[in-house]
């Protein structure tokens, strides 16, 4: 399979998911992961969230920025790592501004504490369990289990 190929099974995944867990470390040098949804869904290396600057996850990004960005779902999983950053861009807040964000983050785009987690991807390395639904992950584990054959799924890495 060609990268072009493989970046586009990661953009697939990505766009299917839309929820992901954001991994960073903290002051202490220990991983931590909080689900964020993804505001940008025509991945191009980067994915975006919007969070607040003060919180730990902002604070802990600005020390140190290496991430990891964590989707699965659908019998598809995508591991993405890179480097993030806080974007400030109120135009951009209020174009990705939904009202799930707002139950979420107080006072809009507007308020300055509301900022764009942005992560340019390094390498993305996805799986892909045959046939998606959890149906036909199934009745591929039973398969397995009675002809003694391993489940082939599809996985591939990418450099961003």
């Amino acid at each position: 399979m060609e990268d072009n190929e493989r970046v586009q099974k990661v953009r697939d995944i990505i766009k299917s998911t839309r929820i992901a867990m954001l991994t960073h470390l903290d002051d202490e040098g220990h991983l931590i992961s909080r689900p964020m949804a993804t505001q940008d869904v025509d991945f191009d290396g980067t994915v975006r969230f919007i969070a607040e600057r003060a919180s730990a996850q902002g604070q802990a990004i600005q020390k140190n920025p290496e991430v990891n960005v964590a989707y699965s779902g659908n019998g598809a999983w995508v591991s993405l790592c890179g480097t993030a950053r806080i974007v400030n861009d109120p135009d951009q807040l209020r174009e990705l501004w939904s009202s799930f964000t707002e139950s979420w983050l107080e006072g809009g785009p507007e308020n300055p504490n509301n900022v764009l987690i942005e992560v340019d991807g390094h390498t993305a390395e996805y799986w892909d369990a045959p046939g998606g639904s959890k149906i036909t992950q199934v009745a591929n584990l039973l398969k397995a289990k009675v002809t003694g054959e391993t489940v082939d799924g599809e996985n591939g890495a990418v450099d961003l």
